[in-house]
Parts: C-alpha cells; sequence; structure tokens
C-alpha cells in the first residue's frame, strides 16, 4: 500500500522528489494525467495513478491509505497569451488537494510554494516574515500567492497540516527553462545581452530534501523559503565562465530599455495568439530582481544547501552531456 501521494511527478521539481521517494524505500503513488505521464511515473518506480486536479474524487480515491501527500504540481510560465489555466492550476489546485486529503484522511500536505510569494520590494532580502508589497509583477507570482493563501486556509479549515516549502529558482542537471536558459545561452555564445539583476537560485537536490525534511519537521501553517545563493548576473556570468572554461561578451542593457523592448515585443505576440519569448512582466522580474534568505529552513528544518560552485560545475557537465552547449 503506497504511503506517499505525489503530485506533480513528471515535472521538474516533482519528478526529483518521485527519484528520491523511491530511492529511499517509500511507496509513491503519483498522479498523472496522460498515458506518457503515467508511464514516465511506473518507469521511476511509482505506481501511476490516472487524474488530475480538477478530478476532486480521483484526488480522494488516489490518496486513500496514504500518510503524506507532496503536492509539486503546478504551471511555471510569463507571456501566456492566456493565463486562466495558469491560474486554475495554481489556484484552485492546492485548494483541492487540501481538501481530498481531508476527506481521505491523510494527516499532512506539503505544498510546493515559490519564493516569489514573499511579495518583497525592490532591492530587499525577502524572508519568510517579509511584509508583501500588496502588488504583483506577474500572472504567476499571483496565481503562486493565491494558491499558497487557499491552501494554507483549507488546512486550517478541514484539520489538515499543511507546510510550505518556497524554493527559489531551482536549478540543476535535467532543468533548460527559466534561470536554465540564461546558464546555457551564455555557455553557447547565444546570449548577447542582457538586464544586469540580482536573483536566487537553489540547487534541485537541495529542494528536494527541503520536501522531505518540512515532511518530517515542518511546522503546520508556517512557509519555509529554500534558497541557496543570491547573485548579481555579471558575477553569475562570471562564475559560470570559470566552472565551464569559457569566455563571452555579454553587454548589459539598462533595465528601463529592456522594459520597453519587452512591452513592444510581447505586445506584437499577444495579438498573434502566441506565448512570446519576452514581455513586459518578465522585463518587471528582471528590473525587479530577486533576494531570498534562506536560512530559516537550515535553522529549523536542518537544511545544508550544496555550495554553489560544486552543483554548477555537475549542471554544466550535464548541459554539454545533452549537447545543448
Amino acid at each position: 500500500m503506497p504511503d506517499v501521494f505525489l503530485t506533480g511527478g513528471t515535472g521538474f521539481v516533482g519528478g526529483a522528489l518521485l527519484r528520491r521517494l523511491v530511492a529511499e524505500g517509500r511507496v509513491v503513488r503519483a498522479l498523472a494525467r496522460t498515458p506518457a505521464g503515467q508511464g514516465l511515473v511506473r518507469s521511476l518506480g511509482a505506481e501511476a495513478f490516472a487524474g488530475d486536479l480538477e478530478d476532486a474524487a480521483a484526488l480522494r480515491r488516489g490518496m486513500a491509505g496514504c500518510r503524506v501527500v507532496f503536492h509539486a504540481a503546478g504551471v511555471n510560465a510569463m507571456c501566456l497569451p492566456d493565463p486562466a489555466p495558469m491560474y486554475r492550476a495554481n489556484v484552485e489546485g492546492p485548494a483541492a488537494v487540501v481538501r481530498a486529503a481531508a476527506a481521505a484522511g491523510v494527516p499532512r500536505v506539503v505544498h510546493t510554494s515559490s519564493a516569489v510569494t514573499m511579495g518583497e520590494a525592490a532591492r530587499a532580502v525577502a524572508t519568510e516574515a517579509t511584509e508583501h508589497r500588496g502588488s504583483y509583477l506577474s500572472h504567476y507570482e499571483r496565481s503562486k500567492h493565491r494558491g499558497e493563501q487557499q491552501a494554507l486556509a483549507e488546512g486550517a479549515r478541514a484539520g489538515v497540516e499543511v507546510v510550505c516549502v518556497n524554493p527559489s529558482s531551482v536549478q540543476g542537471p535535467g532543468r533548460t527553462g527559466g534561470t536554465g536558459r540564461l546558464l546555457i545561452g551564455y555557455l553557447s555564445g547565444r546570449l548577447r545581452w542582457t538586464v544586469d539583476a540580482t536573483f536566487s537560485l537553489v540547487f534541485v537536490d537541495d529542494c528536494t530534501r527541503a520536501h522531505l525534511l518540512a515532511e518530517r519537521r515542518g511546522v503546520p501553517g508556517e512557509r519555509y523559503l529554500v534558497s541557496g545563493a543570491t547573485l548579481r548576473v555579471p558575477e553569475a556570468v562570471a562564475l559560470l565562465g570559470r566552472v565551464g572554461g569559457v569566455e563571452r561578451r555579454v553587454r548589459y542593457l539598462p533595465a528601463w530599455t529592456a522594459v520597453a523592448g519587452a512591452t513592444v515585443a510581447g505586445g506584437a505576440w499577444h495579438l498573434a495568439g502566441r506565448q512570446a519569448p519576452l514581455c513586459r512582466e518578465m522585463a518587471r522580474v528582471l528590473r525587479h530582481g530577486a533576494a531570498y534568505d534562506g536560512s530559516r529552513a537550515t535553522r529549523e528544518l536542518g537544511l545544508e544547501y550544496t555550495p554553489l560552485e560544486e552543483w554548477l560545475r555537475a549542471t554544466v557537465e550535464w548541459y554539454r552531456a545533452e549537447g545543448l552547449v
């Protein structure tokens, strides 16, 4: 009988968590919508359960007999022509999972949230106690914040222990999107210009360990930022060049230039009904930057972060093995 129910097992974060759970001998039942996703889940050593976040009855059946739910499913995207599906997944999904856990008698849900829910002011280093600015830089940020609030509220109402894990940008072997595109672009020589921004990163293995520690030690109703390093883009470029053994010239544009250009480009793609590679909300996020303090997870959960250069080297090796650079 499975003791773990997992959503998002075919994604980057959820897939890493699934592999770690199986490696530790846990019996995992993982939700998957498509036959391809179900096949992937089975290939990783878990039981595949057909269904989606909008099917409450399927969620309850899948969770039956489990001791914990890891909810890692969600949509992480910007510049979407229609963000409504992302809101359904990121806002309605967490509450549906907690309600199903309550109905199935599962006492604890570990919810994969995001560091963006801190809502810190520009140039601030966010902690779990940071006061939210009251506005949003992107649909993704808004959806994750609302979803987290709903998950915690539903947990309090239904008597389910909900613990939130809030990763910064999760990177490592297997990740090619988000900040990973910047890393691959620099190594391959395709990154010609960017904005001098601040961003925070966490190694995927550290993110996985944080989830398992949150299951055992996390306080219900609390959030745990998971962030191992914060640096500016020029610092990241210099480190990446040293680790990767390359030297590329990159130009840094003023933030206002990026916002203006992204507004025009994003508008054109939106009129065409297609997802833009660059848009105003993405430029706003870059201009704002992101800096997160992940020390609470160390103090209270016992999480030890892998040194940045160590995991970055492993990531570069993976890029090369996959022919990405």
